[in-house]
């Protein structure tokens, strides 16, 4: 693993094995990361999110097999597939286009899949595991990002794509107002029995404020939040309407955005069209990667700009992490 961070705002970002207690996967000792520090420069950094490169059908060996001379012959394979026609017609399976598939999945084979990776059942695949570690470091990081500016008491956040509350729970510990919701029903489900499971108080303590959880997405969320954070699910956009994703979440916070995405980069693209020549359970949704200069440019262009970044990687999970502020 490696961390890329601004210069300019330097940010240490947590690698040990330790994770917040409301929410500690069980990883196992074989899973270790390292870091390393640098400056950004012109070569654009890495960034990602949850289910890029997933490639569970492919062994180490495969991958590893990719490089050299063989990239145009991969190039020449992938030439070949068409995963636009397979997504084209699972739009038109559920009457719809890439938010109703999104929408589908999450609520379905989809959300038992990411209930598994985000929870803490030994019933995972090494990727999957690999995945829990990435995700868990993302959150990890986001509080860390929050806490080093002080006490969360009382500070209203809304987690847009919250999932099965792996963040709104820690926040809430913290003693944060959360507002968290999800495209999926399911998940919103699960992350509200999460919460009461583990945010009740104990040994005569206050219990902190349970979150308000909701089934909406990106486009319909309101309000006003000190702060608004949106993990690995920017993914789900093209650019074009990303920007307006990123636009709309900034309109809704008062101090403070944070952002995961998928990169795009050579690298992690041609990872993500090799995965595609294996369609599968985790390939249903269409994934989208952003360079870091788009995204920076379409919080510009609302009057926000990035003061701290980084770079969480696994083998199978990169995320590009942004804090942007009111410029």
């Amino acid at each position: 693993m490696s961390y890329s961070v601004s210069l300019s705002s330097p940010i240490h970002f947590h690698t040990n094995s330790r994770f917040f207690s409301t929410f500690p996967p069980k990883l196992p000792n074989k899973l270790k990361t390292t870091v390393t520090t640098t400056t950004v420069a012109a070569i654009p950094p890495l960034s990602t999110a949850t289910s890029v490169t997933d490639l569970s059908v492919l062994d180490s060996t495969t991958v590893a097999l990719i490089g050299g001379g063989s990239v145009a012959a991969l190039a020449a394979v992938l030439s070949f597939t068409d995963p636009e026609r397979r997504r084209r017609l699972q739009a038109e399976e559920v009457g719809g286009g890439d938010k109703e598939v999104v929408r589908n999945y999450f609520n379905n084979s989809g959300f038992q899949r990411w209930k598994k990776i985000y929870g803490e059942t030994d019933d995972v695949n090494k990727v999957q595991l690999d995945i829990r570690l990435g995700h868990s470091k993302t959150v990890e990081n986001v509080m860390k990002m929050l806490t080093d500016d002080g006490s969360l008491n009382g500070v209203t956040v809304c987690d847009a794509g919250c999932g099965t509350g792996c963040l709104s729970i820690p926040l809430a510990k913290e003693g944060a107002v959360v507002s968290a919701s999800d495209i999926s029903a399911a998940m919103v489900a699960e992350a509200e029995k999460q919460a009461k499971e583990l945010l009740t108080a104990g040994n005569g303590d206050i219990a902190p404020v349970m979150p308000k959880f909701e089934v909406k997405d990106l486009e319909s969320l309101d309000g006003k939040y000190d702060t608004v954070v949106c993990l690995d699910v920017l993914i789900h956009y093209p650019q074009n309407k990303a920007d307006g994703m990123i636009a709309h979440l900034a309109s809704l916070a008062e101090n403070r955005l944070i952002l995961s995405f998928a990169p795009k980069t050579f690298y992690y693209d041609l990872l993500k069209r090799i995965g595609e020549l294996f369609p599968g359970p985790s390939k249903a949704t269409r994934a989208y990667l952003h360079a870091e200069a788009d995204v920076e440019r379409a919080l510009n262009k609302v009057g926000w700009k990035i003061r701290k970044r980084g770079l969480i990687t696994t083998q199978f999970y990169f995320a590009r992490l942004v804090e942007a502020v009111p410029a």
